[in-house]
């Protein structure tokens, strides 16, 4: 043990080392004069390469311990074989009882010869570059620096090959160790009197098979209401309110549609990841502008590539993702077509890597926000979305049930929106003058509120019931907030562009219907935190409903800021400063993110059976809401500022040098966004990732089947 501390100390003494190292390198570069090309910069990528891969050693070092730690005494050996015992499943003590019925008199017991397994690694020579005595005229040639990169990218990769292999050999030295536990309690199992081991069995079955049958309290006589105090719906119909049911058994997954929606999650986990990156690089350019001097990297041109791979690739296909699951379920029927459901996530996929391309190369639409990808290019998602939408009234139309749920109300219109908007964004016909401003507005916040957020609330009203186990609160407030979110959010484009040359009554229809979103936003809201009524106590048990709750507080307070900014009062202050990207930020991400994020955790370990470690999911947690409040809190104060110092007349760049805090702080927020990503990503693969894990119990099992039939002595 003292030789762990010891070496833990000094591993500590390292890394502070090298954190002091690359805090030294950070003091000497001010933020407005770093640049890739610099020595420091160039020595403190190398110094946090180093951290990382030390990082990395120390945590597979603290695995290779814990599996040579494979020495028990007697007592630790019973115990786990009793805890194996009282983990059998149903169906696995069936098994058992059915092979033990057939077990000979007389067994004997022989010695188990273990497997040996030996695994190469190759060895890296680590090679130090000496530089002359000016290592600042040096550093700074480009041919040093392509020589410094070729050489790490080897280096670099070795390293990733070295820890890849030792994490297999982690792996099936782990398997090893569980198939030896496996003999173990075949050992342990056929040791038992029959007697007892069948008594302890079939006392675990009994557990096991008992089951509620939820008339404890309520009794199994018919209700009879001499006084007419309680309502008795005699005949169902189709009801504005829903009928409140129990829970049904749920059938088997399709395999094949299980593996179309693994295919759209993984899709959007990955660009998830690419744009946040993108727009990662995007915000350390607000305080390193001159990081980089590539036409590809700049600003104009990774700005839309961000907001259009996290629009379209990452909330697009994990919406799409989820609704494929959901349209089937809520309505007891297969999907129609699995063909066409993977034909539209090719076309999407194949839309967003071309709009990314074109993007960097300079190739876009021409300013209109959101909207930056060609029309050939746009047309493929299009088609895409319009598959999806056949697919889904195709499903509809078969459904076994008499009702169609909300949420099929809410996703399959946001389809029809979206198509709706595209086309009215880019069909030539509106784009001249005004016109253009106005076909702007209304794609730019259609997309945003009937697109993404009429959907995703779709998605909330399947997963949040769910994973409460208890009905949405009230149906109509589900309705009312329907068709409201339609009367009123179709007209608030324009709100975008107060005091411009639009006409302005209709300025003054947009603000009004941004005053009327109050409505559905209260519904909704009140709607989803009633739902958790007598039902709060699972917030702290469970690793979804937390994402859910923060997605519903967003939802209230980013939707009536969204109000909020819309009056002219407001708009004076906080219209073309950095408030509007807070604000999107408070929406897309705070609501749109968080609402998909807690319904990929719910469905994937329905689907694949596994989940992902409770840390990593309380790291991506954490990381990504101090994160957004860190991003969006310094930009909304710094931009109300800036706003004040335009109104009083102060010169432009005064408000410029006055931003440079708070851009800081959104690159900060914006990093501890883009870690939880990474930790989102890890959580995906290991919910997704298809590696073969002994189960103990399984394994015990089919050898002392296999032994009893054989009639060979158990080894």
């Amino acid at each position: 043990m003292k030789r762990y501390i010891f070496n833990y100390r000094k591993a500590g003494i390292v890394m502070g080392l090298l954190f002091v190292s690359l805090t030294a390198q950070a003091e000497r570069i001010t933020p407005y004069s770093f640049s890739f090309s610099s020595q420091s910069a160039l020595t403190g990528l190398l110094l946090l390469m180093l951290l990382v891969v030390f990082v990395a050693a120390l945590v597979l070092k603290g695995k290779a311990d814990a599996i040579s730690k494979q020495h028990h005494s007697q007592q630790d050996e019973e115990q786990k074989m009793q805890y194996y015992l009282r983990k059998f499943s149903g169906e696995q003590i069936r098994k058992i009882l059915e092979a033990t019925s057939k077990r000979r008199t007389h067994v004997w017991f022989v010695p188990f010869a273990g497997l040996g397994l030996a695994t190469m690694f190759p060895s890296v020579a680590m090679a130090q570059i000496e530089g002359s005595a000016d290592k600042s005229s040096l550093l700074g040639e480009g041919g040093i620096i392509i020589t410094i990169t070729l050489l790490l990218i080897p280096v670099l990769f070795t390293i990733g090959y070295l820890i890849f292999r030792l994490i297999g050999t982690i792996h099936r030295t782990q398997n090893l160790e569980k198939q030896n536990e496996a003999n173990q309690l075949v050992k342990y199992l056929s040791s038992l009197p029959p007697e007892q081991l069948e008594a302890e069995l079939k006392k675990r079955q009994f557990s096991l098979d008992y089951q509620l049958s939820h008339h404890e309290l309520s009794g199994t006589a018919q209700p009879e209401d001499k006084k007419g105090l309680i309502q008795i719906n005699e005949q169902a119909g189709l009801p504005i309110v829903a009928l409140k049911k129990k829970a049904l058994p749920r059938p088997n997954i399709d395999p094949q549609l299980s593996k179309l929606v693994l295919w759209y999650l993984g899709c959007a986990a990955f660009w998830l990841l690419f744009g946040t990156t993108i727009g990662e690089y995007v915000g350390i350019k607000f305080v390193a502008p001159d990081a980089d001097h590539v036409s590809w990297l700049s600003f104009g041109r990774l700005r839309p590539v961000h907001t259009n791979v996290v629009f379209w690739g990452w909330a697009s296909l994990g919406m799409l993702g989820l609704a494929h699951y959901i349209v089937p379920r809520v309505g007891n029927v297969k999907l129609a077509s699995i063909k066409m459901g993977w034909y539209a996530l090719w076309l999407i996929n194949a839309a967003v890597i071309l709009g990314s391309l074109a993007l960097m190369a300079g190739i876009n639409n021409g300013g209109g926000e959101y909207r930056e990808y060609i029309w050939p290019i746009m047309l493929l998602f299009g088609i895409g979305v319009g598959i999806t939408l056949v697919n889904f009234l195709q499903t509809i139309a078969r459904r076994t049930t008499k009702e169609i749920y909300i949420s099929n109300w809410y996703m399959v219109s946001a389809i029809i929106f979206g198509i709706v908007i595209m086309l009215v964004a880019y069909i030539p016909y509106w784009q001249n003058g005004l016109g253009e401003t106005i076909a702007q507005g209304y794609y730019m916040h259609q997309g945003v509120g009937m697109w993404f957020m009429f959907f995703t609330l779709g998605i909330v009203y399947y997963f949040l019931p769910q994973q409460l186990n208890k009905p949405i609160y009230s149906y109509s407030l589900g309705i009312l907030a329907f068709w409201t979110q339609i009367l009123f959010y179709t007209l608030i484009g324009t709100h975008h562009f107060v005091f411009s040359a639009i006409p302005w009554w209709l300025q003054t229809v947009a603000i009004v219907g941004s005053m009327g979103m109050v409505i559905p936003v209260l519904a909704g809201t009140t709607n989803f935190l009633m739902t958790f009524k007598g039902a709060w106590y699972k917030v702290r048990d469970s690793y979804t409903l937390p994402f859910f709750l923060v997605g519903i507080i967003f939802y209230f307070t980013g939707s009536l800021q969204g109000t909020a900014e819309a009056f002219r009062s407001t708009n004076l202050i906080w219209h073309f400063t950095d408030f509007t990207v807070a604000h999107s930020h408070l929406t897309m991400y705070g609501i749109i993110s968080f609402f998909l994020w807690a319904s990929i955790y719910a469905v994937i370990p329905r689907l694949t059976g596994k989940e992902a470690p409770q840390i990593t999911v309380g790291a991506h947690f954490w990381l990504a809401l101090i994160g957004m409040l860190f991003y969006t809190i310094p930009l909304m104060l710094g931009s109300t500022l800036r706003g004040s110092m335009w109104m009083e007349g102060k010169p432009f760049i005064d408000s410029v040098v006055m931003m440079a805090p708070y851009w800081l702080w959104r690159a900060v927020g914006g990093s501890l966004m883009w870690l939880s990503h990474v930790f989102f990503v890890y959580n995906m693969y290991k919910m997704m990732a298809n590696r073969n894990v002994v189960d103990v119990r399984e394994a015990a099992i089919e050898k002392l089947t296999t032994t009893i039939h054989s009639g060979n002595p158990i080894a």
